[in-house]
């Protein structure tokens, strides 16, 4: 193996629920991302940066600093700095494409304004007229996804960036009234600790799946994590090559999950029963209910049928609903979004 292995996704223990959370974003990008939760050693950045390994190819044009599918080709061609392919775009002729996976970007904690949405040279835009882009982080995570670890201790400014950007689907660099903006439509994912403190919740509603994880408590299973882990510190292309069966397997049910999302059906009947889980456990807004359908289809193509049924439904709220959930102050997020809803129902009245 050429570069530095990456442990394989498909070789983690347990933590089913946030493996699955995020093999539904591969399969359907606009379930909008999903926050991790859980204490310290929980796997949560091994299994996001692991995902490199299991993530489909997309169509882009070669070596461009935006990520573009050559359907995109429009104004920001006409005034990116790579000259040859500019040309190609204004003369209306064929630009040169390639496969390759979907890339991780990983946002450090620290990272700048400027090194977020990247940076224009204001110099030669006023001496000269033209746009001297250094593209930044959005520009790279454009039709990929987006990494934060320990996304509660983002700086408030790059929150408000990583907003925008979110809503719109577009990153504008804007200097002394010269500006230039991008295609940034991203799958955020962040993890986080919560004894480290919480979300904004503006920032916390963006993304689509939340799920909390935490130490797992079975000694069997705790003996295949330091068995396995040692295996990969001491030989990690030999541990890597004794999991490439079963990544291929993963990745060939994700292809094929991305192809059958667009035909599976939801009977109305069912988004009742979304409408009424939302209604039930309290949840404020509409999108709750959005994501709830998108997620409950995009499992049942996971598990290679076109219709959904009820346990997709269920599956979905867990992963849907406990960040959106009414809370009182101090007042942790939900886990079990199932016994909220009994308990809500068992109220008389309720």
């Amino acid at each position: 193996m050429s570069r530095t292995a990456i442990y394989p996704f498909v070789a983690i223990v347990g933590q089913e629920k946030m493996k699955l959370a995020l093999i539904l974003n591969i399969i359907n990008p606009t379930l909008s991302g999903v926050l991790i939760r859980g204490e310290k050693g929980t796997a949560k950045s091994t299994a996001v940066r692991a995902l490199a390994d299991i993530l489909p190819a997309i169509k882009v044009v070669r070596d461009c600093p935006f990520q573009l599918f050559p359907g995109e080709a429009g104004n920001v061609c006409r005034e990116c700095p790579r000259a040859l392919c500019r040309e190609a775009i204004i003369n209306r002729e064929q630009v040169e494409t390639i496969m390759r996976p979907i890339r991780v970007v990983e946002l450090p904690v620290g990272a700048t304004e400027d090194r977020v949405v990247g940076t224009m040279d204001l110099e030669q835009a006023l001496k000269k007229g033209e746009k001297h882009l250094e593209p930044g982080l959005l520009a790279a995570a454009h039709r990929g996804i987006l990494y934060v670890d320990e996304v509660n201790l983002l700086d408030d400014h790059v929150v408000d960036v990583l907003l925008d950007s979110a809503a719109m689907g577009t990153n504008t660099i804007e200097r002394e009234g010269v500006s230039f903006s991008h295609p940034a439509s991203f799958t955020l994912v962040g993890t986080m600790n919560p004894e480290e403190g919480e979300l904004r919740p503006q920032l916390l509603d963006r993304f689509g799946l939340c799920v909390t994880i935490e130490g797992i408590n079975d000694p069997e299973a705790r003996v295949s994590i330091m068995e396995r882990r040692l295996a990969f510190d001491e030989d990690p292309e030999g541990f890597c090559r004794n999991w490439e069966e079963e990544s291929g397997q993963l990745v060939e049910r994700i292809e094929k999950a991305r192809d059958l999302y667009p035909k599976v059906l939801v009977d109305r009947k069912l988004l009742y029963e979304i409408a009424s889980y939302c209604l039930d456990v309290g949840v404020d807004g509409h999108r709750g209910d959005i994501v709830i359908l998108k997620a409950a289809k995009t499992l049942a193509a996971f598990e290679g049928r076109a219709h959904v049924v009820k346990s997709d439904i269920d599956k979905a709220a867990e992963l849907a609903l406990p960040h959106r959930i009414r809370r009182q102050p101090l007042q942790d997020v939900v886990m079990d979004i199932g016994k909220l809803r009994r308990q809500k129902r068992a109220i008389p009245g309720s």
